[in-house]
């Protein structure tokens, strides 16, 4: 089944209330098989259950790694889409082939934006219609990156506030995009067959940037910011930092 990838995505600002981040651990040297499942077979039948394809993404850093995002209308709808997706023909078809790329599919945060327009605007974002062309330079240049900050309980709204008034007009002072912004949503799992990290408690923010030396650049000059290095004062532990390269379906980047 081939998907109609120029399909238009929900738009607008918070278009999904509720946001998944998955990691994939792959099998030596299966990613680009769960790409080409993915991207070319199982989009089409995820968006029609009722979820948005947001994103997905070569890990720079990991080889071994596939990471995505996946978004919702709510909890309700995401128990719904994931009924009638993990029920349906599509994921039969499909599941025992991207399955059998896979070592781990667990490592889960369930997300809400983490503040009123901290969600992601997909307006005008289209899937691309070629299958991916080495010779798009642009396009292969581009990445995005998604911090993760692990806060102490009950710390999440605090920080979203900090981050939005203080940290984000330094990222956009020091050339990033702030794509996303979002914390933990803390309500039960309304799919429990898939399983989430529960009790975590995390702040994520998404940027895009042009290049890899563009974010080299930043991430050297956002080292030597003190507005920055104050916001880590709240962190539980270290950032996570998932330097990412979109695949040629994904909306983001």
């Amino acid at each position: 089944m081939n998907l109609p990838l120029n399909a238009p995505p929900k738009s607008g600002l918070n278009a999904s209330p509720v946001v998944e981040l998955r990691q994939y651990v792959l099998k030596p040297g299966q990613r680009e098989t769960l790409i080409g499942i993915f991207d070319g077979r199982l989009i089409e039948g995820q968006e029609a259950a009722g979820m948005t394809i947001i994103g997905q993404f070569r890990d720079l850093d990991r080889p071994d790694m596939f990471v995505w995002l996946r978004g919702f209308d709510g909890m309700a709808a995401r128990k719904d889409a994931l009924t009638g997706f993990y029920g349906g023909p599509v994921w039969a078809a499909w599941r025992d082939a991207a399955n059998a790329t896979m070592i781990s599919s667990d490592d889960v945060l369930l997300l809400k934006p983490a503040w009123q327009d901290a969600g992601f605007d997909l307006s005008g974002s289209r899937r691309f219609l070629e299958p991916e062309n080495p010779s798009d330079d642009s396009r292969l240049k581009r990445i995005v990156v998604i911090r993760i900050h692990h806060l102490r309980p009950g710390a999440e709204a605090g920080f979203a506030k900090n981050f939005e008034t203080k940290a984000v007009p330094v990222l956009k002072t020091l050339g990033a995009k702030l794509l996303g912004a979002f914390i933990s949503e803390h309500a039960e799992n309304s799919f429990p067959r898939l399983p989430v990290r529960e009790g975590e408690n995390v702040f994520i923010s998404v940027s895009g940037f042009d290049s890899t030396e563009a974010q080299g650049r930043h991430e050297a000059a956002l080292a030597a910011s003190p507005e920055w290095q104050a916001l880590q004062s709240a962190l539980a532990r270290p950032i996570e930092t998932l330097r990412l390269s979109p695949t040629a379906q994904s909306l983001l980047g």
